[in-house]
C-alpha cells in the first residue's frame, strides 16, 4: 500500500522530530519489504512481516512488528507515538533512562500506554 503524505504527518502527530523517526521507520520498513497500512483509529503506520520486531516497537508513528496486532496493543503502541510527538528524537533516550531506573512495569511510559493493552 502506498502512504500518502498526509497519513505520515498524521502518524507523526504534527512532530518534526517524530516525522523524521517516521520516515527513517518506514525506510527500514520498506528495506525489509514489510506490508505497510494507515491504522485510522489509532493514526498508527503499521509495518508487519519478515524482519519486524517480534511483538513490536513503535519509532515515530510507525509500529514495526512481525506480525499484525491486536486493537488493544495498537491503542497502546499510539499512546508511545504521542510520546515520539512530545519528546521528538530524544524520545528513545528519555524511554531508557527510565527503564533503568524503573524496569517493565514500573516504567512511567508503559504506565501512560497502559499496562493492560500493551
Amino acid at each position: 500500500m502506498t502512504i500518502s503524505p498526509e497519513e505520515r504527518q498524521q502518524a507523526a502527530r504534527g512532530s518534526i522530530g517524530s516525522l523524521v523517526a517516521t520516515s527513517l521507520a518506514l525506510a527500514w520498513a520498506r528495506l525489509w519489504r514489510a506490508e505497510i497500512r494507515y491504522d485510522a483509529g489509532t493514526r498508527l503506520l503499521v509495518a508487519t512481516g519478515r524482519g519486524g520486531f517480534g511483538r513490536g516497537v513503535t519509532v515515530g508513528g510507525v509500529f514495526l512488528a512481525g506480525r499484525s496486532s491486536s486493537p488493544a496493543l495498537l491503542r497502546h503502541q499510539a499512546v508511545h507515538a504521542e510520546q515520539w510527538a512530545k519528546y521528538g528524537l530524544v524520545f528513545p533516550l528519555r524511554y531508557l533512562l527510565e527503564e533503568l531506573g524503573r524496569p517493565g512495569r514500573m516504567n512511567r511510559f508503559e504506565i501512560e500506554a497502559g499496562l493492560k493493552d500493551g
